[in-house]
């Protein structure tokens, strides 16, 4: 599908679903990754991932375009656009939007790392999302001398 094909996709679904056009630009966007298509709040233009089509197929290509279109009419009306909001939830399921998409295969969601610290003195462990220096901190039990263990990554 092209991004013509897109544009036209769009203003479809736009019309059938919302009864109010679609006036801005859709397009692919080869770069997102673990997301279905994403609403631009300063242009109003909405990106789509190419893959979730490929993968998944149109039917669930179209759930994912009334989810954007979602934001993009609640946002111009000035209600609440956000995923949190009810005016959103109540919108999408009375269109039929879909309120997350699928994970497309050979994508990784998130890489957690956990770095591992232990006290010298006291022996108690710590464990922090992010490095740091082990010569800046000290225990916060004994006063101690802090010493990382060890690194883990969770492939999640």
């Amino acid at each position: 599908m092209t991004d013509d094909e897109l544009q036209q996709l769009v203003e479809s679904v736009s019309i059938e679903s919302f009864n109010t056009p679609f006036k801005h630009k859709a397009t692919f966007n080869n770069r997102l990754k673990t997301t279905g298509g994403r609403y631009l709040l300063k242009n109003h233009h909405i990106e789509f991932n190419p893959k979730q089509l490929q993968y998944f197929g149109k039917t669930e290509f179209i759930k994912i375009i009334k989810h954007e279109l979602c934001h993009y009419h609640l946002h111009l009306r000035g209600d609440g656009y956000r995923h949190r909001d009810l005016a959103f939830k109540r919108l999408l399921n009375k269109v039929g939007g879909s309120r997350y998409c699928r994970l497309v295969p050979g994508t990784k969601k998130s890489n957690k790392k956990t770095v591992v610290y232990q006290c010298q003195s006291c022996y108690r462990i710590y464990h922090k999302r992010r490095e740091m220096d082990p010569k800046k901190y000290a225990c916060g039990q004994c006063k101690g001398r802090i010493k990382k263990i060890k690194t883990i990554v969770d492939d999640a």
